[in-house]
């Protein structure tokens, strides 16, 4: 009989393909974790990063290396999103998470630079859902994440949260209540994308009647400049302050061009000068009326929207 030591070392070592496969999966579960690209990417470089310091033994060693890398990432993850909470604390205005575009209209087209292609964009990557996933506590948002929309089993979570399978369950039925809670009636793409488009287009006619209209009496305006741009630092509620602010802005920024995109899998807008994207506008839509509107101005989340020059 075979010794575990033996039978790693028999066992073929992991080749490059296998291993960089991996890495849509990992860039997937980390930007839902953790809201921003920039960051998902600085976890999977840190991932493979750990992997490749150990010596083909270890690696050899390894039963799955795709289950070792997610539970690596993950961990990371849990310990970025403890960090993060601080960090927010002292972050200008409010914070969004990191919009994403369509893959057909992520900016630039540069070979190999184009993550949109690996982050797949379902039900669990709009602004709202999202949204939500930063009201939870760290070990509430990677139990759920992992569980509920990646499927991995309790006994699974509880391998890399380091807690129980009955409490990483405990965990996700406490999330799935906070996303519950938060959700509006279902509304179809279509039906969305009509009243974004009215919204767009009574802004740019600077008919603040039939914007008042497009709005729910509890509607809300989040915007996130990350004290790098103006924006607003508080948010704005009710159908006539957000239609004033709208029309403030029409005033103010006359040579903006308004643009229909898709923003994380839903319709959404956004603001352009001079070919360059400024700010990109997530809707959250219920039946005919807008609730919430996320606005995001920080250049530093922008990035997979600015075409290089």
């Amino acid at each position: 009989m075979t010794t575990p030591s033996e039978r790693a070392a028999a066992r073929p070592e992991p080749t490059l393909t296998a291993i960089m496969s991996e890495r849509r999966h990992l860039i997937n579960l980390a930007y839902r974790l953790l809201g921003t690209l920039a960051d998902a990417e600085d976890v999977v470089q840190e991932t493979y990063a750990r992997w490749y310091a150990m010596s083909p033994e270890q690696q050899r060693a390894i039963d799955s290396p795709g289950a070792w890398l997610t539970t690596v990432a993950s961990r990371v993850c849990l310990d970025m999103l403890g960090s993060a909470r601080a960090r927010r604390e002292s972050y200008v205005g409010e914070w969004i998470p990191e919009p994403l575009p369509d893959r057909t209209e992520w900016a630039g087209g540069r070979p190999g630079a184009d993550p949109a292609d690996r982050v797949t964009l379902d039900e669990s990557i709009n602004m709202a859902f999202l949204v939500v996933l930063e009201s939870m506590t760290p070990a509430e948002r990677v139990a759920f994440v992992l569980h509920d929309v990646f499927r991995y089993s309790f006994g699974e979570v509880a391998e890399i949260v380091g807690r129980s399978p009955a409490a990483c369950r405990q965990l996700a039925s406490s999330a799935r209540r906070r996303i519950r809670d938060a959700r509006t009636p279902a509304t179809s793409t279509a039906r969305r994308a009509g009243v974004v488009r009215d919204f767009k287009q009574a802004w740019e006619a600077k008919d603040i009647d039939a914007l008042i209209g497009l709005l729910d009496p509890g509607a809300t305006v989040v915007a996130d400049g990350g004290g790098l741009v103006n924006a607003l630092l508080r948010p704005i509620e009710g159908p006539e302050q957000i239609a004033r602010y709208a029309m403030t802005i029409a005033a103010m920024a006359s040579d903006l061009t308004i643009l229909e995109r898709t923003v994380n899998g839903q319709p959404g807008l956004v603001a352009q000068r001079d070919g360059v994207i400024e700010a990109v506008m997530a809707f959250e839509v219920a039946g005919d009326r807008i609730t919430r509107i996320w606005a995001v101005r920080n250049p530093e989340k922008l990035r997979p929207w600015t075409v290089e020059r």
